[in-house]
């Protein structure tokens, strides 16, 4: 492991200020979550000197005077009593990193496309509040996804897929390569964009009261309703208790109709959220149009535990609802009860998308500035597959998509689920692969050749690395297109400084997140490092993404955070 140098920065908005050691000192809350109340990280405890607590005043005002504390020479001062923190209930996906592959053995790849950004912002929650994020919420692919890349753009809607490829030496594995692949979806233009039917199912029990939660939800959606056309439609159902229509069927011109229902939300009661799907769903398919988007978006903070229950029931449901065309949207909030395991589910069931909601500036992002992605499909079911050719590649690890993995036989088969893309969607798939040059240094060769099987030099494809297949549907369609690309091996980079920004900023997410994750192939790679790669391919940022990115990496270097299985 690398040395890193303890690092203290004042961190401008959004951040916290951070000391020069490797515990998390008592700061006030960062001002782009100043509309979330969230909670104090606990300092480390610290033997008190031998003095006399000070003077206190009772409830009624007065002083009284404090005890006078004796303690005996050479007897340690007792420790003060420091409060845990308390144990949380955030339930997430529990999967490995990918592993390294043997070509030899398993020469294809195959994942459905993610474009999910709920990690990211957890993450950033979690480091915000001087805390270590658990490693199962780190999932990489959705922390690179969640920037926007500047990627070639498909011309036409018919084939709404461009795929560019960058191959360049891995910057934490000397000798390996980085394969970086890129989908850039068609981007609709607002006026085209068809109508958009609804439903915002929305949780407003008990624990939806704080103001990360439940109000800060309040302040996306009346940003959600700004931009609604008088043509689009919405409804908005509730669940506690039980569930109800707060919202009939409204059309977009009443905007005022719709923000006053938002206003009038308060949080009591249980979590009937099982109920409220039926109910939104119910509620989409009566008013479904065939020509506009239908779409479910259900906001929460945790577990239902009224009505449906079973995660197995609910992901069933979700699965028979895929057929009707209503689209699934889940927007988590709030801290210490999130089933994002359950989140995932259902989302990666039912043509859906997650996003984590953890302050005003991530409301804004995913309810009015994603808009015209996120809301409106251009393909669904699609999936990515990737051949690698032996004669060039000895082994690859796809990085992250553990949980988008499909069999190699799922990729023809149209009846398999897959994830959907929204329009001006940029998918970035990363695979670390070791040439074939170094196949030694992973395996002794094989005394047999194996028979009949034709090798890529008598092919006539020698030259290429991998070829890459995406298949996908067009909305509406129940055949499958397919886009392919080969990548050439003469197109790799002399070094990673001459890759384009893109796609070293995306390097450097991926090489964050995996360490976050304590997976040992960065070992070597530290957060200074990654946050110098990030801050030299920061490019034009005009949102301030990227340089939040880079003081997130600081934040992470300052808490000493590394993964539980690089501690072992």
């Amino acid at each position: 492991m690398k040395k890193t140098i303890p690092f203290a920065p004042v961190l401008a908005a959004g951040m916290l200020t951070l000391a020069a050691c490797s515990t998390p000192q008592p700061t006030q809350a960062p001002q782009h979550v100043a509309e979330a109340a969230m909670p104090a990280p606990v300092p480390a405890a610290v033997p008190p000197a031998p003095v006399a607590p000070a003077a206190k005043a009772d409830l009624r005002g007065s002083v009284k005077p404090a005890p006078v504390l004796a303690y005996s020479p050479g007897v340690p001062a007792p420790m003060p009593h420091i409060a845990p923190m308390p144990q949380s209930a955030d339930k997430f996906p529990d999967k490995d990193g990918n592993k390294s592959v043997l070509v030899s053995e398993q020469p294809v790849s195959t994942f459905s496309v993610d474009v999910d950004t709920a990690s990211y912002a957890f993450v950033r929650r979690m480091l915000s509040d001087g805390r270590v994020p658990p490693q199962q919420a780190v999932r990489v692919e959705e922390m690179v996804n969640y920037f926007p890349y500047n990627y070639a753009t498909p011309t036409n809607a018919s084939q709404p897929f461009a795929v560019t490829t960058e191959v360049m030496p891995s910057p934490w594995q000397q000798g390996n390569q980085l394969v970086h692949i890129a989908l850039k979806g068609y981007d609709i233009k607002a006026a085209a964009r068809p109508r958009a039917n609804v439903v915002l199912l929305v949780d407003i029990s008990g624990s939806m009261g704080p103001r990360d939660r439940l109000p800060l939800l309040q302040q996306g959606f009346r940003l959600f309703a700004e931009q609604l056309r008088d043509d689009d439609m919405v409804s908005i159902v509730t669940y506690a208790n039980g569930t109800a229509v707060a919202l009939e069927p409204t059309s977009g011109k009443d905007k005022q109709k719709i923000i006053d229902v938002i206003n009038n939300l308060h949080a009591s009661g249980g979590t009937a959220g099982g109920d409220g799907l039926q109910r939104a769903y119910a509620q989409a398919e009566r008013n479904f149009d065939p020509k506009a988007v239908n779409r479910v978006i259900l906001a929460t903070d945790g577990d239902f535990n009224i009505g449906i229950t079973d995660p197995r029931q609910l992901e069933k449901f979700i699965v028979d609802k895929r057929k009707s065309g209503v689209y699934l949207s889940v927007f988590g909030v709030g801290l210490g009860n999130l089933n994002d395991a359950l989140i995932q589910r259902l989302t990666q069931s039912g043509n859906g998308n997650a996003a984590y909601i953890d302050t005003l500036l991530e409301a804004r992002k995913a309810l009015a500035q994603e808009l015209g992605s996120t809301m409106f499909p251009i393909a669904n079911d699609v999936k990515v597959q990737v051949e690698f050719n032996p004669s060039q590649v000895a082994a690859y690890r796809l990085v992250g998509y553990e949980t988008r993995m499909l069999n190699r036989q799922d990729f023809k088969d149209d009846k398999v689920d897959a994830g959907d893309m929204g329009a001006g969607h940029t998918v970035t798939a990363i695979y670390e692969i070791t040439p074939a040059a170094n196949a030694g240094k992973l395996v002794d060769p094989l005394r047999y050749e194996q028979p009949g099987k034709k090798k890529a030099t008598e092919s006539g494809k020698s030259d290429e690395l991998c070829f890459v297949t995406v298949r996908y549907k067009l909305p509406g369609q129940s055949a499958s297109k397919q886009v392919e690309h080969a990548v050439r091996a003469g197109s790799a980079r002399d070094s990673l400084d001459a890759a384009p920004d893109d796609q070293r900023f995306a390097v450097a997410v991926a090489a964050f997140a995996q360490r976050l994750r304590g997976e040992q192939q960065v070992a070597d790679f530290s957060y200074g490092d990654i946050a110098r790669l990030a801050e030299g391919a920061r490019g034009a940022d005009r949102e301030g993404y990227r340089a939040e990115f880079v003081k997130m990496v600081r934040m992470a270097e300052a808490l000493g955070t590394v993964g539980p299985a690089a501690q072992r």
